[in-house]
């Protein structure tokens, strides 16, 4: 039987979280909106328009989400040559794909933005797919993003695990049925992490990779042998 290694990007492979912060904060102070950095780094994980109906609210004027959005895109993808992967992500990913996990990336981030986060993890040959918003009608923390990683891996969610930074990918992968491990690196308290879902929590990729026999990888296997 197949087993997902599902793996979000930004926060959790690429320490991207604060640029993502100080992109949309610009983005919104340029619209007339004042937003406080800390609210907005609580929203980064979701899909770019409920970010903004999370930050903004449902009422908001919706026509302007676009404008918004391409501002942060624009912003953003002044870094794309310099974004940083965590230490250890590439290994990370690659003793994995050695010990027989499919290794499917599953993200928020659009099409543009996913090419840059793939040069940065520089792992492609240990990732069997990837999965962007655009793949899906709705976005993290519905488990809609999971379930197409699943089905890209051919892997059934038992045995799968699910690693990530935010309470959205925990939340996603506790409603689809996989095991969640939350990573620190992103900036979102471990209670936090925990309250959502996460079985397990590591600080970071290297953290995880020096504890894989201890964690729910360990577990997946042999749920799914």
């Amino acid at each position: 039987m197949n087993r997902a290694a599902l793996f979000d990007v930004d926060g959790t492979l690429v320490d991207t979280n604060h640029l993502h912060v100080t992109c949309w904060w610009e983005a919104l102070r340029q619209a007339g909106h004042e937003v406080a950095m800390h609210d907005v780094h609580r929203a980064v994980g979701l899909p770019g328009e409920d970010l903004l109906a999370h930050l903004l609210g449902e009422d908001r004027d919706t026509g302007e989400d676009e404008r918004l959005s391409a501002a942060h895109e624009t912003l953003y993808a002044t870094w794309f040559d310099r974004l940083p992967p965590f230490a250890s992500a590439a290994r990370l990913l690659r003793e994995l794909d050695r010990r027989g996990w499919r290794v499917v990336l599953v993200t928020s981030a659009k099409d543009s933005e996913l090419d840059a986060l793939l040069r940065a993890v520089d792992a492609a040959d240990a990732i069997t797919a990837t999965a962007s918003s655009d793949d899906v009608d709705e976005g993290k923390p519905a488990p809609d993003p999971v379930h197409h990683a699943l089905g890209l891996a051919g892997a059934p969610a038992r045995g799968s695990v699910l690693v990530g930074d935010t309470v959205w990918d925990m939340r996603a992968g506790t409603r689809a049925g996989v095991s969640c491990v939350g990573l620190l690196c992103g900036g979102i308290p471990r209670a936090d992490l925990e309250e959502a879902g996460a079985r397990a929590v590591y600080r970071h990729p290297a953290d995880l990779l020096a504890h894989l026999d201890r964690s729910p990888f360990a577990a997946g296997a042999e749920r799914a042998g």
